[in-house]
């Protein structure tokens, strides 16, 4: 065969999906009435022989998802997303964290953000700081990647193809604000048929394959279809803005603000400038805080 496995694995997965366990794919075949002269398709069988069947004749156990519209590589033309955490109204109530895990169906314990006890100095007061990807417009992890796997799109977002990466987590080491992290698969889960149906494709990363590298993808899935982040919906003090540079315009899904007001009046600033890595997530300082600092330790689980 001239194609990669994953080539042909990716090009057979709509009609495949989903199998799991032992079940073998030539067992969908199984009571299927014989075929002819419809359009053929080729299967691998789990002794690794290729199979040729009737299109007609396949039982598809799950059924296909929609996906993107536009070339993922390419981003949404005209757009650049940002993200600004107001770190005075964030209380560490890892809500944030929750809607993540849930809309891209990870175990309680795994997000793709982290909300870190954070203390400038020995005279200052502690706050929360939530860090997702920054989606750097300088990103070091594209630059050493070695097959192409992560890539930057022209909407800002810098992306994952899942079905390129090959493991070597170069990326997770030049990231400098440890963004990533790799699916050693030892927390699977598993989906009923009902919650499956409910998954909307995620058109730049974090497809949850054993053995890759995943991250915060500022949910492009939600984004084509005009909604916002389940982290910006999911935190209940309005303490995460998401939108568009070229528009000059954020939101926290109650209030609509100016991107370039907001940075300039309170004072907005990026994590660790100095590396040049241009991220496109800004920070406001944790003054005239809405709530008293709360040092607890982090409970995932409470959160839910």
């Amino acid at each position: 065969m001239q194609q990669s496995r994953k080539d042909f694995i990716k090009e057979t997965a709509a009609s495949v999906a989903g199998v799991a366990g032992g079940l073998s794919m030539l067992s969908l075949l199984a009571g299927c009435k014989d075929g002819k002269g419809g359009k053929k398709v080729k299967l691998l069988s789990t002794n690794g022989e290729v199979v040729e069947v009737d299109e007609d004749s396949i039982v598809h156990t799950i059924p296909e998802i929609t996906q993107s519209s536009h070339n993922v590589r390419e981003g949404i033309p005209g757009r650049k997303f940002v993200m600004v955490f107001d770190l005075s109204k964030c209380k560490g109530a890892g809500k944030c964290l929750s809607a993540c895990s849930k809309m891209h169906y990870l175990p309680p314990e795994r997000s793709y953000i982290k909300l870190t006890k954070m203390v400038d100095a020995d005279l200052s007061a502690p706050y929360w700081m939530p860090s997702p990807c920054f989606h750097c417009d300088n990103p070091p992890c594209v630059k050493v990647c070695p097959v192409g796997a992560t890539f930057k799109l022209s909407d800002g977002i810098v992306g994952i193809d899942n079905n390129r990466c090959i493991g070597c987590r170069f990326c997770m080491a030049a990231c400098p604000y440890s963004a990533r992290v790799f699916n050693w698969g030892d927390n699977d889960f598993e989906l009923t048929l009902d919650e499956f149906e409910q998954i909307t494709p995620h058109e730049t990363c974090s497809d949850h394959q054993r053995g890759t590298v995943e991250k915060c993808d500022f949910c492009p899935h939600n984004i084509v279809q005009g909604k916002l982040p389940d982290c910006v919906t999911g935190c209940p003090y309005g303490a995460i803005y998401f939108g568009d540079e070229n528009e000059d315009s954020v939101t926290n899904g109650d209030e609509t603000v100016r991107l370039s007001e907001l940075l300039r009046d309170k004072a907005g600033y990026r994590y660790l400038e100095e590396l040049g890595t241009k991220p496109r997530v800004y920070y406001l300082p944790p003054v005239d805080r809405q709530f008293p600092f709360e040092d607890r330790k982090l409970d995932r689980t409470k959160y839910l």
